[in-house]
């Protein structure tokens, strides 16, 4: 086994789990579910059923990515943000997996704590989105979200540091122009 699971975690059948990725305490991974190279999955974490995960990606503690949930590599997850599948939910009536609406986190992004990911929605790579915040929209690339619900307050550089007026990054001197409300690297 090239990968590490704490003996507290279960991992169901027909999972595939990455070299270098750790699995803490207290986690589920569901059947079906796949999860890439040098990944981290904090306490308690719960990975549904055909779950795909890529490489890079760090889970932190008490998240639940569920089934219609897809994370590209190098994707972060608070602590305690929350991902939903259903828009109209009812215990009496179930819908099961073909009532699921997709949710895809593309390539670099990051979710705050307590942030909340209503279903259907994209997130654009390397989009940063505020402790606290509620998406209920798909997210342009390097946007930065906050708010209830979440609203653009501005744009962020690949390494995360929130740009200024002029779209340079202070920290590791990327420059950026904004075309059709796309942020695009120079």
């Amino acid at each position: 086994m090239n990968y590490y699971v704490h003996e507290s975690s279960y991992v169901d059948k027909d999972v595939v789990i990455g070299e270098g990725t750790k699995v803490w305490h207290f986690c589920h991974v569901q059947e079906e579910s796949q999860i890439g190279k040098d990944c981290s999955l904090g306490q308690n974490v719960n990975i549904g059923s055909r779950v795909k995960i890529g490489n890079g990606v760090k889970i932190q503690n008490n998240v639940s990515v569920y089934e219609g949930v897809e994370l590209e590599d190098y994707v972060f997850c608070g602590p305690s943000m929350v991902f939903t599948n259903d828009l109209t939910p009812r215990s009496k009536y179930p819908k099961g997996p073909g009532g699921f609406k997709k949710t895809l986190v593309r390539y670099g992004a990051s979710i705050g704590a307590n942030a909340t990911i209503v279903c259907g929605n994209t997130i654009g790579r390397w989009a940063m989105i505020a402790s606290g915040a509620v998406v209920t929209k798909d997210v342009p690339d390097h946007a930065l979200m906050a708010g209830v619900p979440a609203k653009q307050i501005g744009w962020v550089c690949e390494c995360g540091t929130p740009l200024k007026t002029g779209l340079s990054c202070e920290a590791c001197d990327r420059i950026y122009s904004c075309e059709n409300n796309q942020l695009i690297q120079k």
